[in-house]
């Protein structure tokens, strides 16, 4: 039987009396489909709703074949193992007390012997050297991520539900959760802002306040898909844009012809040998027939404008974020940035950074990788001041900018635009609120707290006040900036990026964010 999942009339209204679906239709069939849409849109609620821990408001949900779900977050408590996990503790016991010849008759029937190897073979899979009786609070985030995807795929469901499966994962992490998902024979159900990994999926569901629209194949298609759309919008608003003129143009023309023609009735009348009571009904039917074509052209030209409206609409829904930004001055011999033999880490006695060595010329785009574990945040914080050196030195060739995961340079009591004041205070008012309309904070936008800002939003403002200002900064260091981002947020980061004419210091997984952004070197730890 094949496996699927129906939403019939699905409407939620979450605790707050917000509605984030209503009446929506939506199927998953056969297959990997990813999901994807604005932070805040519902995507995990959706997910949480097919699963069972959350009722609908109304509507019905039909799933068939056996669910099987990873959540975002792995909590584990302080004694739960890998074996407990994988829900197999009591019978690994079994086998073991078996293996020992331990078990009596009955006990013996009930015996897995398959079970230590099919739990090795689960774990490496998703390339995880840890045994069954390993402390999961002994574990990384990403390790207890793959853990949980290894777990769920012994546990062999027919539909899996995947939220955000490579969020905190390094590069050997993504690459097991894309090749996890590759052999994968059922369905499954993916939430990700990770563009290589849905660019796996046979189908993107896009959510959005709207309602859902579904697309065959996988991201690239999609994007494709979307900018014929683009293409399409903005063909009609060239055509709406068009109509307006014309019917102003028309509006105009019959304006000139009616009043030729009463122009020509008044010189007939002063002639003289109609009667009076007639040119008073002449006159009438004259102004009638004015007032007529005024009510006609500007309920035409209404009309028009509407559909010029909508299709502007739809264009400023679909169009990708484009923005200019000052020059840096940054030219291309000058030293930004020079570590030198350059050692240290949270354990003085145990540097996790040793004797580490490089420059960054000019414009270069610089991304620092390796594995989850390695020292690229440590590292990062040697280089801005964060963390003293126990030895090597540091050397900065001008202003740096640091937009770290919680985008500390913000001041989140403070505004959006008092914030950008403070960071630019050489920059006119009209060229704040320009900059920061660019970044799409216009009018009462720019006047919202920064504690109040989603994740997106917050690293938006972050750039707009680093980037924005009469002369940014030469080099702008940037800590796993697309972590827990949607890819609208992603898309928005990236272009700001572009727009930036200094050197890049980066941190991320994100090997399409890296390409997007220009990255032409790297430096490798571990």
């Amino acid at each position: 039987m094949p496996f699927s999942i129906t939403l019939s009339r699905l409407t939620y209204s979450g605790p707050d009396s917000r509605t984030l679906f209503s009446n929506l239709d939506l199927s998953f069939g056969a297959g990997r489909t990813g999901l994807v849409g604005r932070n805040g849109v519902g995507k995990t609620t959706l997910l949480r709703l097919i699963s069972g821990e959350l009722t609908p408001t109304s509507g019905s949900i039909a799933v068939s074949g056996r669910l099987g779900v990873l959540r975002q977050e792995v909590q584990p408590g302080p004694e739960d193992t890998i074996a407990d996990l994988f829900g197999v503790r009591a019978g690994l016991e079994l086998l073991e007390r078996a293996m020992a010849g331990e078990a009596d008759a009955e006990a013996l029937a009930e015996v897995d012997w398959t079970l230590d190897a099919r739990l090795a073979e689960a774990l490496a899979g998703l390339q995880l050297d840890v045994s069954a009786q390993t402390l999961l609070s002994t574990l990384s985030g990403g390790q207890r991520t793959r853990a949980a995807l290894a777990a769920l795929v012994f546990d062999a469901p027919d539909i899996i539900l995947l939220d955000e499966p490579t969020n905190n994962l390094d590069a050997e992490g993504r690459l097991a959760v894309a090749r996890m998902l590759k052999s994968w024979r059922g369905a499954a159900v993916v939430i990700s802002h990770d563009r290589t990994l849905l660019d796996t999926m046979d189908a993107i569901v896009e959510l959005t306040s709207l309602g859902a629209s579904t697309y065959g194949g996988n991201y690239t298609l999609y994007r494709e898909r979307k900018a014929l759309e683009l293409a399409s919008a903005q063909h009609d608003f060239d055509v709406a844009d068009r109509q307006v003129r014309d019917a102003a143009r028309a509006a105009q023309e019959a304006r000139e012809r009616q009043e030729k023609r009463n122009a020509s009735g008044k010189r007939t009348a002063a002639k003289g040998g109609i009667p009076r009571i007639l040119l008073g009904g002449l006159k009438r039917r004259a102004e009638e027939t004015t007032g007529g074509l005024d009510r006609l052209a500007e309920r035409q030209t209404d009309a028009a404008r509407a559909e010029a409206e909508t299709a502007r609409a739809r264009i400023e829904v679909l169009a990708p974020f484009a923005v200019k930004l000052p020059s840096s001055g940054l030219h291309a011999g000058k030293l930004v940035l020079r570590a030198t033999d350059l050692s240290g880490g949270y354990d003085t006695e145990h540097p996790i950074i040793r004797n580490a060595a490089f420059e960054i010329i000019g414009p270069e785009r610089v991304a620092i990788t390796g594995p989850n574990g390695a020292g690229k945040t440590t590292l990062l914080k040697l280089l801005t001041g964060q963390l003293p050196p126990s030895s090597g030195t540091v050397t900065l060739g001008g202003e740096m900018a640091l937009l770290d995961q919680q985008v500390g340079l913000l001041d989140r009591s403070q505004s959006i635009l008092d914030n950008f004041r403070r960071i630019n205070p050489d920059s006119p008012i009209n060229d704040c609120r320009a900059l920061l309309a660019a970044f799409k904070f216009r009018n009462d936008a720019a006047l919202q707290m920064v504690g109040t800002l989603s994740g997106g939003e917050m690293l938006r403002a972050g750039l707009a006040c680093a980037l924005g200002g009469t002369r940014p900064p030469i080099l702008v260091v940037l800590d796993e900036p697309t972590n827990h981002l949607d890819i609208e947020a992603i898309e928005v980061v990236e272009a700001g990026l572009r727009a930036y004419d200094g050197a890049l210091l980066v941190i991320s997984h994100d090997r399409t964010f890296l390409n997007n952004i220009g990255v032409e070197r790297e430096v490798v730890l571990g």
